[in-house]
């Protein structure tokens, strides 16, 4: 099914990917969110908010990696089972009803988390290889499944737990969501694509070359200053704003 795109759409996911990027998202929620009230067929929201959660990821990913924020060792035991995770979630087909709902809770999630008031993280906490995997496999396999069932990448969910543990530093945490990201957004995709979701149609490259914009400009910034605590709290205002929108819809 093809869809004219409202005029604002691509301005404002270029904007979503700038904002996002800066601390290692790529917006996932958001585009959930503007697609929603573009009016776009609730089937074909996931693979496009998919879509361009991958390509701002993979620019996020990049910027921290190449300022040498990356820490595989601790990354990885949250990204191992959220893989075949998202992949699962992604194949999965749940009705309007359910697909609300889990959208909006997710959002619900999301926007708090945006809201919350900003704290120094510098300083980590040492913490035990064992331990990283004890709970990062579950933790993963946990968000990833969310992920590619709602259509989202995961690491704003990822990123405030590695936070307030203090396992990682902010950049590092703005690199291991970035990646966690990047992975779990070609699963769900691919798990979009097996159980037969459309694949986005000529009218969203242009959404497509407003995220890999923003997400360049946005990265570019985050990877080597601080995000701006005020844009993420009118974003996180957005975000529980629809996510209030969709809940209504189904209580």
């Amino acid at each position: 099914m093809m869809l004219d795109l409202p005029f604002w759409l691509p301005l404002a996911f270029f904007f979503v990917a700038m904002i996002y990027s800066m601390v290692g998202f790529a917006g996932g929620s958001s585009y959930l969110a503007l697609l929603v009230l573009a009016g776009l067929p609730y089937k074909q929201v996931p693979p496009v908010a998919l879509l361009c959660n991958l390509i701002v990821s993979a620019s996020a990913f990049w910027h921290f990696y190449k300022g040498g924020h990356f820490d595989l060792k601790k990354a990885l035991p949250f990204i191992v089972f959220s893989i075949p995770l998202a992949f699962l979630g992604g194949k999965m087909a749940i009705s309007k009803e359910l697909f609300h709902l889990f959208l909006g809770f997710s959002l619900f999630v999301a926007g708090a988390r945006m809201l919350l008031p900003d704290k120094n993280f510098m300083e980590t906490r040492p913490v035990s290889s064992k331990k990283m995997w004890l709970v990062g496999m579950p933790l993963g396999a946990a968000l990833g499944f969310l992920s590619g069932l709602v259509g989202i990448g995961g690491g704003i969910f990822l990123s405030p737990f590695l936070l307030l543990m203090r396992w990682m530093d902010a950049k590092q945490t703005a690199a291991a969501a970035s990646f966690f990201i990047l992975v779990n957004s070609l699963s769900g995709l691919l798990g979009q694509m097996h159980k037969g979701a459309a694949a986005p149609g000529e009218p969203f490259l242009f959404l497509g070359l407003a995220v890999l914009l923003g997400g360049q400009f946005g990265a570019r910034i985050g990877a080597y200053r601080l995000p701006r605590p005020g844009v993420q709290r009118i974003t996180g205002l957005l975000i529980l704003y629809v996510s209030f929108s969709l809940l209504g819809k189904v209580f």
